[in-house]
């Protein structure tokens, strides 16, 4: 065996392939395209299911490249054990319909064995395989070298995630010898392919032959598909002779780093401190990967995924004595290490560093919280007499406030407490079962059908110059099978040899027209799709006559939605570069629609975009309308393009040859979409809104050319009869008057409230006249109509003064909401009542929550049909609280 680096064998596996025919393709974004069904890049595969389902043929059906991948579903075993990561390199090789089970198990083996690559040793290779295929041992058993006592049958070795591709798979084990056993000799997971730790699997090869129907059944695949993967942190700690990948060039540099931070802490010394180490190694590498590609930390999806690595690393930093911040430091490390190949994380350090500083600051302040919160439970625990804290708790310290399980363990130790390890687990398995869900549900893709994949005939798209043209019929496609005619009154798809029509592509949606012959329009044109092998498919519906395969006719854009298009797909590009140029570089496309209607335009960013700011952009984009810029397209190569500084987008396929739009030197970037001429054509840019709509993901939306100017309209309209209504002559006098009218109403809200504070002083003594006794504590509860929470407040604090009971309970309704408050006296405090323990059950009677002090809580519902059921519940809700 050879002694390599990581950097070494990855190169080496590329390039391996790359003598074998395959594409080399880069590593797509760990940020999913154009897919939402994935939270994460998962896979190698996962960036090419629109190969493998057919909705784009490739330009080359053999393809090789190393994919950056995240998966989370088994967090806590990161560190533990010596393969979990959350980043993950996998080395991939595939096939689609070409070559199959001969050349992918020869290949295999070549690179393992060959002494011009890997040069591993064959007497320590083993594999395994699928009972039912018996095709897979006998072409192990051919190769070179191969001992064929070391095939190993594995029922488990059939890929399949529900409906889609599936088939079976042979996996690859390297034995590192007795030395590394970790079971007894005749334990039954001793042996390739069990839970152990003697033979590592470094290499899956998946055979997808067959298609998985969703009534259960397979059927043959008519391409078969060859889908591997090799794990680059799996091979490199065979290769460097490493106990766990984590002592590996990949990852001994960050750890190294972090003993710099620590005082004294030396990794090989620190014992079980070592899954500190890992932790926070592993983490780190996540996150700055997924930063560097967009993703931004918040409360939900991949955001929340983020925030939580960011502060289990600050947790298992505190365990080895670093108590300030220190995770930003380490992301240039990262790019030390793989900042060659992923040439993206080296670009954007600074951005990166920015992000999880701000993030670990945020957390710092959190964690004095965390630990209050676990304090309090504590506390109430001790009140109550009881020594254990319960396993949803100590799963939602670990879940909201990132406190991993050994310290809530290592606190209530110190405190005399022990922890219910059990209930945690049930919480945590439930999270699992969810992740698991998802996955299943996120990962499987179907297959497209046969007809689309199979045309094959020429096609010119004619639309970036002309709205018209004749183009001949030569494929209609209905109900899945090629037809030669499209009935009258009836939809299909039909391809010409040549249109002017768009597909639906980049955001851009398709347009739409007709068909005619002459003056006569014979069919409609309801979309247009891009077929797999790139023709442009529209679907008709047919009126009085049938169309015909060979048949000429007239193709005509709706030449009005079309021009519209236009002008919203131009004023995107600009106003790409306006919130790039504004917000920072980090504001990366993550989604479009171009219509005629209007634009939007989904960006990664870390915060609401300030009025401020959103006033800069308009003004950039305006800017650039008003100086009636050409609007440059010109197609060149790849390299050409990007010498110019064309921005290109994470997992958009493009070929040799691209279209280059560049608007004036300012927006250069590759598109194969539809524009102006001249960017004065645009007319005007109107922001209409700008949200949050996902995890550190943005949206803007826009209109421009006569839609713009109809909403100014409509606004203006709008404004005039606002200066009706309040009786202004002029406009520039609104504001003065909506001042005066607030001030008016400040000062009626102040003389209600205190003539209402009057009423209910003099009405007090008959609204605390009901006094009911539970056992020997006194309570009044009231319900009223349409009282605000001030109003309320006052009541309670003459209840307070003239102290008519332990408990007081006020409910009050409107025809949508409910408000609750619970006053608990001073002496019933000191006997064990709190009203924010009360309140919490009798809210959700009422279809809300609220908490508050041991003396008083409010909370707010939305069940008014309720507060019945929480009157009737409030001795049952005392008698509780007595209890405790």
């Amino acid at each position: 065996m050879k002694t390599l680096t990581s950097a070494q064998v990855r190169q080496m596996y590329l390039d391996f392939f790359a003598s074998k025919g395959h594409e080399v393709i880069p590593s797509a974004s760990l940020i999913p395209v154009n897919d939402p069904t994935l939270l994460w890049i998962n896979a190698g595969v996962a960036p090419l299911k629109k190969y493998f389902d057919g909705t784009e043929i490739p330009n080359n059906p053999r393809m090789t490249n190393a994919q950056k991948s995240i998966r989370t579903n088994d967090i806590e075993n990161v560190g533990v054990t010596a393969r979990h990561h959350t980043l993950f390199e996998m080395l991939g090789n595939w096939s689609i319909g070409d070559y199959f089970k001969e050349e992918a198990i020869a290949w295999a083996w070549e690179f393992l064995t060959s002494p011009e690559w890997l040069a591993f040793e064959p007497e320590k290779l083993f594999v395994t395989y699928y009972p039912k295929d018996e095709e897979t041992p006998k072409i192990w058993a051919k190769q070179a070298n191969f001992d064929a006592s070391h095939l190993v049958p594995v029922e488990d070795n059939f890929w399949d995630i529900g409906a889609g591709p599936c088939g079976p798979d042979t996996e690859i084990f390297y034995d590192r010898g007795p030395s590394f056993s970790n079971l007894a000799e005749d334990d039954p997971e001793n042996y390739p392919g069990g839970e152990n730790e003697r033979w590592l699997e470094i290499w899956n090869l998946v055979f997808s032959e067959f298609n998985h129907l969703p009534d259960g059944t397979y059927v043959p695949l008519p391409a078969k598909n060859v889908d591997t993967g090799m794990g680059l942190e799996r091979v490199s700690s065979v290769i460097q002779n490493t106990p766990t990948n984590y002592e590996t060039d990949l990852f001994m540099p960050i750890i190294k780093a972090i003993e710099s931070l620590t005082k004294g802490i030396v990794f090989e010394e620190a014992g079980a401190k070592q899954v500190s180490f890992k932790v926070i190694a592993d983490h780190i590498r996540a996150v700055s990967f997924a930063i560097s590609d967009g993703a931004l930390p918040s409360n939900e999806g991949r955001g929340y995924i983020i925030r939580r690595l960011i502060r289990r690393s600050v947790m298992h930093g505190r365990k080895l004595g670093i108590n300030h911040t220190f995770l930003s430091q380490l992301v240039p490390v990262i790019a030390k290490v793989m900042g060659e190949f992923y040439a993206e994380l080296e670009a954007n350090v600074a951005f990166v560093q920015k992000i999880i500083l701000s993030e670990e600051e945020r957390f710092h302040e959190t964690i004095e919280g965390g630990e209050s919160q676990l304090a309090q439970i504590l506390a109430d625990l001790k009140e109550a007499g009881q020594t254990q804290i319960a396993g949803p708790q100590v799963f939602q310290l670990y879940d909201t406030f990132g406190f991993p399980l050994e310290l809530t363990q290592e606190m209530a130790h110190e405190n005399g407490f022990t922890v219910d390890e059990a209930g945690f687990e049930v919480e945590m398995e439930a999270q699992r079962q969810r992740a698991r869900s998802a996955r299943s549900q996120e990962e499987s893709f179907s297959v497209k059908s046969e007809a689309f994949k199979q045309i094959d005939v020429d096609f010119e798209f004619v639309g970036y110059t002309q709205l018209e043209t004749n183009g001949t019929i030569k494929v209609i496609i209905q109900d899945d099978q090629q037809i030669d005619k499209l009935a009258p009154h009836s939809q299909g798809w039909v391809v010409f040899n040549r249109s002017p029509f768009y597909a639906e592509m980049g955001g851009q949606v398709a347009d739409k027209g007709g068909i005619f012959d002459g003056e006569t329009m014979l069919a409609e044109v309801l979309d247009v799709k891009k077929a797999p092998n790139g023709q442009f498919m529209h679907l008709l519906k047919t009126f009085d006559m049938p169309l015909l395969v060979e048949q000429s006719y007239s193709l005509e854009v709706d030449r009005a939605s079309r021009i519209k298009t236009n002008q919203n797909h131009s004023a995107t590009h600009l106003l790409h570069k306006a919130l790039r140029t504004i917000l920072g570089e980090h504001a990366h496309q993550a989604g479009s629609y171009v219509g005629p209607d209007r634009l939007r335009f989904d960006f990664s960013h870390f915060a609401k975009v300030t009025p401020e700011e959103l006033q800069q952009i308009s003004a950039f984009v305006n800017y650039w309308i008003e100086n009636a810029a050409d609007v440059h397209v010109n197609e060149m190569s790849l390299d050409e393009a990007k010498a110019t500084g064309a921005m290109a987008l994470f997992g958009e396929k493009y070929g040799e040859v691209v279209r280059v739009v560049n608007i004036a030197n300012e927006s250069i970037e590759l598109c194969g979409g539809t524009h102006v001429s001249n960017t004065n054509e645009i007319g005007t840019f109107k922001l209409i809104s700008e949200s949050g709509i996902g995890a550190g993901i943005r949206r803007i939306e826009a209109l421009t050319g006569q839609a713009a100017i109809a909403d100014y309209q409509k606004q203006e309209q709008l404004l005039q009869q606002v200066q009706e209504q309040l009786k202004v002559a002029q406009s520039d006098q609104l504001l003065h008057k909506v001042s005066q009218l607030q001030e008016e109403l400040k000062e009626a809200q102040a003389h209600v409230d205190s003539l209402t504070a009057k009423m209910l002083q003099a009405e007090s003594a008959k609204l605390f006249s009901q006094v009911e006794t539970v056992n020997d504590t006194t309570y009044i509860a009231l319900e009223m109509a349409n009282q605000s929470m001030d109003a309320m407040r006052n009541l309670g604090d003459i209840w307070r003064q003239q102290n008519p009971s332990d408990i007081f309970i006020i409910a009050s309704t409107d025809e949508e909401k409910v408000n609750v408050m619970v006053f608990v006296s001073d002496q019933a405090v000191a006997r064990g009542y709190k009203a924010g323990n009360m309140i919490k059950p009798l809210a959700k009677l009422v279809g809300g929550g609220g908490g508050g002090k041991p003396q008083m809580a409010q909370a707010g519902g939305k069940n008014p049909a309720g507060v019945s059921d929480l009157i009737a519940a409030i001795p049952q809700v005392i008698t509780e609280q007595e209890v405790k």
